[in-house]
């Protein structure tokens, strides 16, 4: 029996050693119809962008859908045709985005109809952006709360775009009020690496969203896929989508607050 033990170990010692290079062939999935678009509370035109997924392989190939029919009408009932622009991006030429309005979006494609509806939350009012320090290996590191009174009624989102001077910050920065419902906000915008962290002088850019919870859930799962999830992210899947008929993207309604502030 000890002889019997004695191989079993060694056997186990020995797989356990063993490392071979393995190389994995990711097949190519087929393309689908990707939708990009928005409504907001600021003047228009609004924008729809239609591509085409692209091959893990190369993934910033943006691959424009040209032959498209893009419709979106609104709770009043006007009826908008969007215009063709180029490499797959339509405008509107007579829709106007207001809080609490719901926009409906229609995209024909080689005979295929996709669509969504969405609508536009009430707006919270950014008061102003804060500055934060805080200390990160023997220096002074800043970043930027925004600051807002969420309302007492809970089921607000928010999403929040920051550019450091000239550079968007590539982090997926959503909110909603599950822990600070009818508070003010104190979540700094986390963000940036190394190369873009906020310094004295730079000027910092938030441009706040009051979104849905459609846009929240679909924001949230690129946030956690991206590697800013628990553990360094989740494993890559299609995020959640508020659109029908087999297509990936967004169509959002949502207001839009901007402000500026200086680090000293």
């Amino acid at each position: 029996m000890k002889k019997i033990g004695f191989f079993i170990a060694l056997f186990a010692i020995i797989f356990v050693g063993c490392d071979k290079e393995i190389t994995l062939e990711l097949n190519d999935s087929k393309p689908m119809l990707v939708i990009d678009g928005s409504i907001t509370d600021l003047a228009g035109p609004y924008f729809v962008q239609l591509s085409l997924s692209t091959s893990i392989n190369n993934p910033t190939r943006i691959i424009g859908v040209n032959n498209a029919r893009v419709i979106i009408t609104d709770q009043a009932g006007i009826k908008d045709s969007l215009q063709f622009v180029s490499n797959g991006l339509y405008r509107t030429q007579k829709i106007k985005g207001i809080e609490g309005g719901t926009y409906n979006l229609e995209v024909v494609v080689d005979q295929k109809k996709y669509t969504a509806s969405a609508t536009m939350p009430k707006k919270v009012n950014l008061d102003s952006l804060r500055i934060n320090t805080f200390p990160f290996n023997g220096e002074v590191r800043y970043s930027v709360i925004p600051v807002y009174l969420d309302p007492v009624t809970l089921g607000n989102s928010y999403r929040f775009i920051q550019k450091i001077n000239d550079t968007i910050d590539p982090t997926f920065h959503v909110f909603n009020d599950n822990l600070n419902n009818g508070k003010v906000n104190q979540r700094p915008l986390r963000g940036g690496d190394e190369n873009l962290k906020i310094k004295p002088r730079d000027n910092v850019f938030v441009e706040m969203q009051c979104i849905s919870s459609a846009s929240y859930i679909y924001y949230n799962s690129l946030d956690q896929q991206s590697g800013a999830g628990p553990g360094g992210g989740t494993a890559p899947s299609n995020p959640p989508s508020n659109i029908e008929g087999g297509a990936l993207g967004i169509f959002s309604a949502h207001t839009v607050q901007r402000k500026t502030v200086t680090i000293r």
